[in-house]
């Protein structure tokens, strides 16, 4: 998968995620607590390169500020004569550019959702007193959780500084093209384009050359026609050519967006959104590296050692990880800990193993589930508990581990929109002797400015 000589210590790397220009994106795993993030390297040959070297560093600096539930976390940076890396929260979901790639278009409702859910982050970010400058579809990500996150902080930088132009050409404001000094309201802008191509199925200005690209961002009116009634003066206001014309910053857009969407949707238009992207980003992300994130444990301990059932390839929201931990850990007192978790972000302490008198010689075992779906197909594992004497209890529990694959499952077959689409849904389990109780994950550091980040 690499051709680099040096891996961050104490992670295992899973899956190529992406590459660009100056380094590239793996899915990993944090070795101590099971954690999934996401290691985006520096290309070894850039490390003798100050300039470049200089922006890694400095995009860990100003991701490091930002503390958002909208915006990618920043757990680590290291920097040493081998290599440079910065480990960052690992993200369930599938790209907007994917999503309008494969739709070509969005509900106004879910367009608004999305919308809505990063403007949240660049709030965030903007109270932290950084400007992203690279907003557009590949850096907002939509998952089945409901909820879309901002990444790729690359080229941000602290509001107020000027310097060359840079960006992404179809989505750059006015005075971004001019390198004046980068606002908040320079992302209001890139947002709006973004809206903008969301619900038309098309970017607001195309040119064949950059120069002409230019001159239609800066003097061209924004095209309202092709843009749902309700939805123009929003567009219209995000899209001003002057700065001062726009919302000073996303907070600010977000209050107008409301104000737009109740009016324009009814005062249920967000639930409607929030649906249909959960429904679209399940079935996307069936086909994506990133199903991997939907890891889950299941540990039988006895009065010494016990079985582990760990399951990959399958992307859950982090509630219905909790309520499969509040099902489980409740037989605690009879098996000792079932614990599934479904966003691998937090692992529950391991209860107290039983007196031997109330033990049950419990097994974990693996079933599999293979079925062709109306435009999807399944095959995956699940794990499954028997010789308990309590068959009820036993009853629940095995619906609690096969709950994760069923719900997958679901938002897969309810975001198909082409029966020919034939995602897969498929897994992996893996059995083995848990002999010690599952370890805490312990807190990531990063030696760069800005507050820490929350405990996984």
């Amino acid at each position: 998968m690499r051709t680099r000589d040096w891996v961050v210590p104490d992670f295992t790397e899973l899956q190529l995620l992406g590459e660009g220009g100056f380094g590239e994106v793996v899915l990993a795993r944090h070795d101590p607590s099971g954690t999934l993030v996401a290691i985006k390297y520096l290309f070894t040959r850039y490390l003798t390169d100050p300039a470049r070297l200089g922006a890694f560093r400095r995009e860990a600096e100003l991701l490091s500020r930002v503390r958002s539930p909208h915006v990618t976390r920043l757990y680590e940076f290291h920097e040493g004569p081998r290599g440079a890396a910065i480990v960052m929260e690992a993200i369930r979901g599938v790209s907007l550019r994917d999503v309008l790639g494969h739709d070509g278009v969005l509900p106004p409702e879910a367009a608004l959702a999305v919308l809505k859910g990063s403007l949240l982050g660049l709030a965030d970010a903007h109270r932290a007193g950084v400007v992203h400058r690279d907003y557009k579809p590949a850096n907002v990500l939509v998952g089945p959780d409901r909820e879309s996150k901002l990444v790729d902080f690359g080229i941000a930088v602290l509001a107020g500084s000027a310097g060359v132009p840079v960006g992404t050409p179809a989505y750059m404001a006015p005075e971004q093209w001019r390198g004046a000094p980068a606002t908040p309201a320079t992302d209001v802008y890139a947002a709006t384009c973004v809206f903008f191509q969301s619900v038309t199925g098309r970017r607001p200005f195309e040119g064949t050359t950059t120069d002409e690209l230019r001159d239609l961002h800066e003097h061209a009116p924004v095209p309202l026609d092709a843009v749902p009634g309700p939805l123009r003066g929003l567009v219209a206001r995000g899209m001003a050519k002057d700065a001062e014309g726009r919302p000073p910053a996303a907070a600010e857009f977000v209050a107008e967006l409301e104000t737009a969407a109740v009016a324009g949707y009814g005062p249920d238009w967000e639930e409607r959104g929030r649906n249909r992207l959960a429904q679209r980003a399940g079935a996307l992300l069936a086909l994506s590296p990133l199903a991997l994130l939907g890891a889950g444990t299941a540990a039988a301990p006895g009065a010494a050692s016990g079985l582990a059932a760990v399951g990959t390839g399958m992307s859950l929201g982090a509630k219905i990880g909790a309520a499969l931990v509040a099902v489980a850990v409740g037989v605690g007192a009879v098996v000792g800990t079932v614990a599934v978790i479904g966003d691998g972000t937090s692992l529950p302490p391991v209860a107290a193993a039983p007196p031997a008198e109330q033990q049950t010689a419990v097994q974990v075992a693996l079933r599999t589930r293979a079925e062709a779906g109306a435009g999807y197909h399944v095959d995956a594992q699940y794990a499954a508990v028997s010789g308990m004497r309590d068959q009820a209890l036993q009853a629940r529990i095995n619906a609690a581990l096969a709950k994760p694959l069923d719900d997958f499952i679901d938002y897969v077959r309810s975001g198909l929109t082409d029966p020919s689409e034939d995602p897969p849904v498929q897994n992996t389990v893996l059995i083995g002797w848990q002999t010690e109780p599952v370890r805490q994950p312990r807190r990531l550091h990063h030696p760069v400015a800005g507050p820490r980040p929350d405990d996984r």
